[in-house]
């Protein structure tokens, strides 16, 4: 039907040769006057002009149309339409298409059926009740702006998008045209398959900012669903703005190379922006922090960031850990990790007077999943690790063996630390919220410091002492039906006596290595006080238990005699 060329295009179907010239662009196209003057005002006038001027030589009117909507392309497409070829159209040609028909003034009082009424009905019928046909039509604006606006297309095209984004079921937002009755043909294969495989939220990505800005805004004044808003703007942020979702795959990465949000005060600039239009409740945290990263990184503003802590904190418990090892993207941070960023978050989270006992125990494991994390980092001063261990309140902590976990691994990260920073740290445990695999690792572990390691052993022996008391009296006082349900708490203690009763050797061990220790300790120190005492009469004397704190003497140790437990053993189990 025609052959294109370099810069010229010709029109061989009607078997005529052409007569007259229309420059668009940088392309020549050779046509025929009739169909032309017969659907364009625009084009009539200007061709009679120039034959009047031509009158008497017989070369053919030559036209050039300056800035002519959507160019050689749409160009090409009116002129099948003035010859009568059915062509086809989608969303993204019928916005330049209806611009075009404007500029050529191909109006309805000019002729019947012409192009303006064709394209307005193909996009109200066929466009503007499908949402994704609406913001490819609404991509289409962007290209021809200088008329479009004029012509109220751009606030149609927000107008349907908003109205069926206020749908529940983005499901239900998927469709698309059909044949516009002879002059128009549409791809059903192309647009179903683009349906399948484009979500709307996708499909706003394409937008400019500030055209997606208004689609915001519009979203926002007409109270559409915060969900809806939320997901829009994160969506768009994970495009354009690198580094926000950690797993991004190879197709999000090449679409955010290609993004025209290319600098990074562009990129500054837009992240600012699209949070301060977030919607005040969310659930979205895993997202905001992809936010919070990108802010530390572009160096947002103090309150774009605070603003971002406060709605993460207020969620915390919805975290995760790897969402709070944010690493420490700044030069003057010492440690691996922002720990700094921790603790604020924790902070916030602990202002909020609605904190349920669940959450707190969630917030709870996930700190001292935080503190194992940090606790082997080299550069992580003690101050900082205790800081964040003590913050948590004791209900958030259902047993301690987490912390210890942090506190010995950070003790083996930092042999070097003193004696006193060591019971500092040691002071945030609980030591009766050990379990007994805590317990038991605790009373060997030469990590820790002295006082810790006998406290552990003096709770384990208030623990067998009650045990065993425990047991005597349920012996003595069961009776009746009384007697059977006594007898299946005998038979759990003699259980937990009989795991208690593995350990105590271990223990007895370690208690009288501690005790010789002390007695050693306790004859060096008296004979310095002999020596002491023969210089300076007037010098006090100081003792082994006020300079470590010890107030145990060797009856410590007098209920974990072998034949003792032994013997109570024997009858436990007869």
């Amino acid at each position: 039907m025609a052959n294109s060329k370099k810069q010229a295009w010709f029109f061989y179907t009607t078997g005529l040769p052409s007569d007259i010239e229309i420059e668009v662009d940088d392309i020549t196209f050779h046509l025929h006057k009739f169909p032309l003057m017969s659907k364009s005002k625009k084009l009539h006038q200007l061709i009679t002009e120039q034959e009047q001027r031509l009158e008497q030589s017989k070369v053919y009117p030559h036209i050039k149309l300056e800035n002519f909507p959507g160019g050689s392309e749409i160009f090409e497409m009116v002129i099948k339409i003035s010859y009568g070829f059915k062509v086809d159209i989608f969303a993204s040609t019928a916005v330049p298409l209806r611009c075009a028909a404007e500029y050529l003034e191909m109006t309805e009082e000019y002729s019947p059926e012409n192009l303006i009424s064709k394209t307005e009905r193909f996009l109200s019928q066929f466009v503007f009740t499908n949402i994704q046909e609406s913001i490819k039509a609404l991509k289409a604006c962007e290209s021809v702006s200088s008329l479009v606006e004029s012509l109220g297309l751009t606030e149609q095209c927000i107008d349907s998008i908003v109205s069926k984004a206020s749908l529940s079921d983005p499901s239900s937002f998927y469709g698309w045209p059909i044949n516009n009755g002879g002059i128009f043909a549409v791809d059903r294969k192309k647009q179903s398959k683009d349906s399948k495989t484009e979500l709307w939220f996708e499909d706003l990505t394409e937008l400019s900012f500030p055209i997606f800005r208004r689609v915001i805004l519009a979203m926002k004044s007409r109270d559409l669903s915060p969900e809806i808003v939320e997901r829009s703007l994160l969506t768009y942020a994970k495009k354009h703005i690198p580094g926000i979702s950690r797993s991004s795959s190879s197709s999000s990465s090449s679409s955010s190379s290609s993004s025209t949000i290319a600098s990074e005060n562009q990129q500054r600039e837009l992240l600012e922006t699209i949070i301060s239009d977030l919607p005040l409740t969310t659930t979205t945290t895993r997202s905001l922090f992809g936010l919070l990263r990108s802010a530390i990184i572009l160096n947002a503003s103090e309150n774009c960031r605070k603003f971002l802590e406060k709605k993460i904190g207020s969620n915390l418990e919805k975290a995760t850990l790897d969402d709070l090892l944010i690493p420490s993207y700044s030069y003057l941070n010492e440690t691996l990790y922002d720990v700094d960023l921790v603790e604020r978050l924790l902070r916030r989270f602990l202002e909020n007077a609605a904190v349920s006992s669940s959450s707190l125990t969630v917030v709870g494991k996930l700190i001292d999943g935080v503190l194992g994390e940090i606790a082997s980092d080299g550069n992580l001063k003690p101050e900082k690790f205790y800081n964040l261990a003590v913050l948590l309140p004791v209900q958030a902590r259902v047993y301690d063996d987490g912390l210890y976990r942090a506190v010995d691994i950070y003790f083996k990260t930092h042999p070097w630390i003193l004696e006193a920073e060591k019971e500092k740290i040691c002071s945030v445990m609980d030591c009766r919220k050990l379990t007994v695999e805590g317990c038991i690792h605790a009373a060997q572990n030469e990590r820790l410091p002295l006082r810790a390691v006998v406290q552990v052993l003096f709770l384990e022996q208030l623990q067998l002492r009650q045990v065993i008391t425990g047991t005597l009296l349920t012996e003595e006082d069961g009776d009746g039906e009384e007697e059977v349900v006594e007898l299946g708490r005998w038979k759990e203690t003699v259980k937990e006596n009989q795991v208690l009763r593995l350990d105590l050797d271990t223990m007895r061990t370690r208690v009288n290595q501690l005790e010789k220790e002390c007695l050693y300790l306790k004859k060096v120190i008296a004979k310095i006080d002999k020596e002491s005492l023969k210089g300076n009469d007037g010098q006090s004397k100081w003792s082994i238990g006020k300079k470590f704190g010890c107030k145990f003497t060797t009856q410590v140790c007098d209920s974990h005699e072998a034949t003792m437990v032994d013997g109570r053993s024997r009858r436990f189990l007869s």
